[in-house]
């Protein structure tokens, strides 16, 4: 690998809470600060494309997604993106075959002491390396493809369809 392309959609991997307002908004992306702090041996640049919610991504962001990626020379690419409809968004960007894209996300923001962010970026990143092209999913610690997997809300995890 080159250099890996990020490309940051939002989602809960970047919320913030606050707490006069018992909300979440989206903030700006964490990742570049998770990575330099991890001292990772690779090259990459962060693309900060959206600050928004998944639930909230619409088909018009979904093309941009695609765009931007298309306009990337890298071939390997992460994709950082909230989970609800991340699935929706991987199958989205099957068209593009030549390149290696992983999305991954997490369950509860990376700000917090117990998030599944940093393990999921580096199950990410491991799975952009080594897999051949093609678009992916990485949580919970496995890789999967978009069209066999689903997210099980109740459970708050992914699963096999």
């Amino acid at each position: 690998m080159d250099e890996l392309c990020i490309v940051t959609t939002g989602g809960t991997i970047d919320k913030l809470y606050f707490d006069d307002k018992s909300d979440y908004q989206i903030g700006a992306p964490l990742i570049d600060r998770m990575l330099h702090k991890l001292g990772v041996a690779f090259r990459y640049t962060v693309v900060p494309l959206l600050r928004k919610d998944s639930l909230h991504l619409t088909d018009e962001d979904r093309v941009a997604i695609r765009e931007a990626i298309a306009a990337q020379p890298a071939r390997h690419v992460l994709v950082t993106h909230g989970t609800d409809t991340m699935v929706e968004t991987a199958q989205a960007l099957a068209c593009l075959g030549d390149r290696t894209i992983v999305l991954t996300g997490a369950l509860s923001p990376a700000r917090f002491r117990e998030s599944d962010a940093e393990f999921n970026i580096g199950t990410a990143v491991g799975a952009v390396q080594s897999l051949p092209p093609g678009v992916y999913i990485a949580m919970n610690g496995r890789v999967w493809d978009p069209k066999k997997v689903r997210k099980n809300v109740a459970e708050n995890r992914f699963e096999a369809l």
